[in-house]
């Protein structure tokens, strides 16, 4: 039987992000914001796309946590820091920074720097964790966001929500680390999994689902992420 549950987080927020692009018109330009290695630009072959990052993360970083291992930087159009992006103000049409902010010392000045940066009506396309384990160490400064970050900061920003979702449940993500204990057991512990444990965590896997199916709400207290698109206020 095939146990899919806490395995659909990266896909989730991948469709979701193709699709927001999409309400982006033909030809706009826009700014892949903390771009890393280009991962999302094949979604942007209608748009006129600029990359930006700060290139300082090497793929091993200083070793702690969920490393990459190695990380390609040298296909970015602009090296720079995030908060200060040599732009004019109001040049893109949209701007999209995708599971950014949790590496990031001050992401409110981020978002100060996007609506500097967009045109009035332009499209802010944002997701980050809720909840996220240290990874890219040391550029990890925050675990997650809850949606009242956005809804507060945007708006005094003039950026107006238009969509945000709740990516995952409680259950998705208790699901999630779970399939990751095998991993952690042998780099923390030292200890391979054996087969009755392997049977039990498969187990507790389908009890997790026999819960997700049921659920009425859970997200509130915990998901994977934030998907938010928002428009800078017009004149």
């Amino acid at each position: 039987m095939l146990i899919r549950i806490g395995s659909r987080n990266e896909s989730t927020r991948d469709a979701w992000l193709a699709e927001a692009i999409t309400q982006v018109p033909n030809g706009s330009r826009i700014l892949d914001a903390g771009a890393g290695e280009l991962k999302y630009k094949p979604l942007c072959s209608h748009l006129n796309y600029v990359s930006q990052d700060f290139a300082q993360y090497d793929g091993t970083g200083d070793t702690s946590g969920l490393q990459m291992g190695a990380w390609d930087q040298t296909r970015l159009d602009i090296v720079s820091d995030i908060c200060a992006i040599p732009e004019q103000d109001c040049s893109f049409d949209a701007i999209m920074c995708i599971e950014v902010f949790e590496h990031l010392p001050n992401p409110v000045l981020a978002l100060r720097e996007f609506a500097r940066l967009l045109r009035p009506g332009g499209q802010l396309i944002l997701t980050a964790p809720f909840c996220s384990l240290t990874h890219f160490a040391p550029f990890h400064f925050y675990s997650g966001f809850n949606r009242y970050f956005y809804e507060t900061h945007l708006a005094t920003l003039g950026l107006t929500i238009v969509d945000i979702r709740q990516n995952g449940t409680f259950f998705e993500f208790l699901a999630q680390e779970v399939r990751r204990i095998d991993f952690v057991a042998a780099r923390y512990a030292n200890i391979r999994v054996n087969l009755c444990e392997k049977i039990f965590l498969k187990l507790f896997l389908l009890l997790l689902t026999r819960f997700a199916s049921k659920d009425r709400g859970s997200a509130e207290l915990l998901n994977f992420g934030y998907h938010v698109r928002a428009v800078k206020a017009t004149p």
